[in-house]
């Protein structure tokens, strides 16, 4: 039984197609995995006050600390911090900010972050 070339050019072009579509899935796949991979996940994300005074914070509706300028604490991605401007923690500086909004201004991916007057926040 003979078959002929255009069958079997066919079937060529379809064997280096299926070696294709395996290749580029392989490489989607590994894609994938390096931009679900939060480098900052286990250490957290150092956060320092560069405002013009100092602030207060509660970790997890703990305890009221002062974050003096020029200081840092760090955010681990459980973790629930509040920012006060006076020290009895009742007045707010920022909303509630969370380690996936502080992950977002840390450009260059070195875990570290800063925030400024007016609760502005950049990379640091």
């Amino acid at each position: 039984m003979k078959m002929s070339k255009e069958k079997g050019v066919s079937i060529l072009y379809l064997k280096i197609l299926f070696i294709i579509l395996i290749v580029l899935s392989l490489f989607a796949g590994s894609s994938l995995a390096v931009a679900e991979e939060d480098p900052c996940r286990e250490e957290g994300i150092v956060v320092k006050n560069l405002t013009l005074t100092s602030l207060w914070f509660k970790r997890d509706g703990g305890d009221c600390y002062i974050w003096q300028r020029n200081k840092i604490f760090v955010i681990r991605p459980q973790d629930n911090i509040e920012i006060f401007s006076d020290l009895t923690c009742e007045t707010k500086y920022c909303n509630d900010l969370t380690y996936k909004d502080y992950k977002s201004f840390d450009e260059d991916g070195n875990c570290r972050v800063r925030i400024l007057t007016g609760c502005t926040l950049s990379d640091m």
